[in-house]
């Protein structure tokens, strides 16, 4: 068990680093079929707002723990990690960014299991709205691991292919209508804790090609990424993100 987190110990470095050398060798296999994005390959872009709960459980994070005053806008991508086309199930991937102090922040979101041990578990999905989304990787705070979640508080997404949209916008009565998720906290081994509300509409601009998320290398404030996460997933995520195209800030 870790003094910090009250979880079992995890990957030593060289465990972190073989299985960052066997995602990146695999991410590299994949981008050669679907380049640039070997997965994800296809999302919408979802722009809205994320408000504060009040009152909401400490997390020992700043970005949650200093609430704004007011809401604060957001940018997302909500696709299909494999691409298969709906009504089969596949694992839902939602990317969130924001600007803090004049800087992007992106949160990486998953449909994961919500319990202990499945939000350290991938899990797939028909519909977005059914799945509950994990950080499934925790940051370090300041007094151990924190992980992120969301669920569907109301609503639905209009589509997480790029492709349904104009099928979606001609059936929906309000092509206007937002998908409400809340956020929340939990450490490794503890209970969630809603602390935000995230508003989302469709985009009008769909244009995601210098869009990409990365959040470890623009962390969540008052976080920073175990020695072990970056070892894992960093090799693959440079890999895939290596096309040359300038991120687009919110």
């Amino acid at each position: 068990m870790t003094a910090d987190t009250g979880i079992p110990r995890l990957p030593r470095a060289p465990i972190a680093r073989a299985l960052g050398a066997l995602l990146d060798g695999a991410f590299a296999a994949i981008r050669l079929l679907r380049a640039p994005r070997p997965i994800h390959s296809r999302g919408v872009v979802y722009e809205g707002r994320i408000r504060w709960i009040p009152d909401a459980v400490p997390a020992d994070v700043s970005w949650i723990d200093d609430a704004p005053t007011a809401a604060i806008p957001v940018v997302a991508r909500l696709s299909r990690s494999i691409s298969l086309p709906a009504p089969l199930p596949d694992v839902i991937g939602l990317a969130l960014r924001v600007t803090h102090d004049g800087r992007p922040v992106d949160i990486e979101l998953a449909s994961t299991g919500w319990g202990i041990p499945s939000r350290f578990l991938l899990a797939m999905h028909r519909r977005a709205e059914h799945a509950r989304f994990g950080t499934l990787l925790p940051y370090r705070g300041r007094r151990g691991a924190v992980l992120l979640g969301a669920r569907t508080r109301s609503g639905r997404p209009r589509a997480t292919d790029p492709r349904d949209l104009a099928s979606a916008t001609e059936t929906s009565q309000d092509a206007t209508a937002e998908w409400t998720l809340t956020l929340g906290h939990a450490s490794a081994v503890g209970r969630w804790h809603p602390f935000g509300v995230v508003e989302l509409t469709v985009s009008p601009d769909q244009d995601d090609a210098g869009l990409r998320f990365d959040a470890v290398r623009r962390p969540l404030p008052g976080t920073r990424a175990y020695a072990w996460v970056r070892a894992a997933r960093q090799p693959s995520y440079e890999r895939v993100q290596a096309d040359g195209t300038p991120l687009r800030m919110p």
